[in-house]
């Protein structure tokens, strides 16, 4: 059985072929760019997506050597994510299943990370760390549910440095110019260090960073170090509190923020030291993409699961605690 995938929650527009092999025959990811000194505008990225989407699945079908009638499944992102975004995805799913008269399911953007990073690592009931533009939760599987047992209380660490970043006069994305930054950086400036429990908070922090690159006393590389090392070590930490709780033996990281790998090297000494598996997730099934949507909808279609494409929406605060993943039950 083949599944397409789209995903267009924010900064993707995405799309993505899988079978039911577990191979990927197709993973096309385009990413919205801002003018510099600018985040993203809802209207702005989707008028962009609606430009792209044919271009993007023409490429993916031309990858995979299929046609779109060889499809025998839609799956497209339904949140959380922005409204604006969610709807071309949306749209663009709903006419190709209805073209090709195909059967189509709405997906759970967090849920799919987890669940390809488990196709991928082989992991069976893992902790995820989720670290995005616009998330960062821990989630784990318990009692029938995936549960968020911790998260930021205010913006996502990928928000943090897409800001800070900008600050710095850097256009986005801001995580990969902090990474780079960082690694030339020497000396650790003390920045608030903010944990609740396994909650978090970045909010004053981005506020401190901010009032350091405005003092101009200090080098770019030296902040982003001390931030990098902060916010990680954050990480690490309610990480580490969750697997005490929760007692799992796996660990993953996906997410945009992921993808950093200083934030890999910490997590692969904190799970040494637990006895925990890790395995990092490569870049392009970290980061936001139309394989996990694919590899999501499949599991959840070959469960039972069916929409219809009319009843299809936008659910932009579609929690994982709101998802019933019975393709998980015995």
């Amino acid at each position: 059985m083949i599944c397409l995938g789209i995903e267009s929650s924010a900064y993707a527009l995405a799309v993505g072929i899988i079978n039911d092999k577990r191979e990927i025959l197709a993973n096309i990811i385009y990413n919205f760019k801002p003018p510099k000194g600018m985040g993203l505008i809802p209207r702005d990225a989707a008028e962009e997506y609606s430009k792209k989407v044919y271009d993007i699945l023409t490429e993916a079908f031309d990858n995979a050597n299929l046609k779109p009638e060889n499809i025998d499944l839609i799956a497209v992102t339904i949140g959380p994510g922005i409204g604006h975004c969610l709807r071309v995805g949306i749209s663009v799913a709903k006419y190709l299943a209805l073209r090709l008269k195909k059967p189509i399911v709405g997906v759970n953007h967090c849920i799919a990370h987890l669940e390809v990073a488990k196709m991928y690592t082989g992991f069976k009931d893992p902790l995820m760390l989720y670290v995005s533009g616009g998330n960062t939760q821990i989630i784990t599987y318990k009692d029938g549910k995936y549960r968020v047992i911790g998260e930021t209380l205010d913006i996502g660490i990928g928000n943090l440095f897409d800001v800070v970043a900008r600050e710095m006069g850097y256009d986005m994305p801001g995580g990969p110019k902090i990474e780079k930054l960082a690694k030339e950086g020497k000396n650790y400036i003390e920045i608030p260090y903010t944990v609740k429990g396994i909650d978090l908070t970045f909010g004053g922090i981005l506020t401190y960073v901010k009032n350091l690159i405005k003092s101009g006393k200090y080098k770019n590389e030296d902040i982003a170090y001390s931030l990098q090392e902060t916010v990680f070590a954050m990480l690490m930490e309610v990480s580490e509190r969750a697997l005490a709780y929760t007692n799992k033996k796996e660990f993953v990281i996906t997410g945009g923020v992921a993808c950093n790998k200083r934030l890999q090297e910490m997590a692969k000494e904190m799970c040494k030291e637990w006895g925990v598996k890790f395995k990092p997730i490569p870049s392009e099934l970290a980061r936001d993409n139309g394989v996990m949507i694919a590899w999501t909808g499949l599991l959840m279609y070959k469960s039972g699961i069916r929409h219809k494409p009319e009843k299809l929406r936008e659910l932009q605060r579609y929690r994982v605690e709101d998802v019933d993943p019975i393709w998980l039950k015995p």
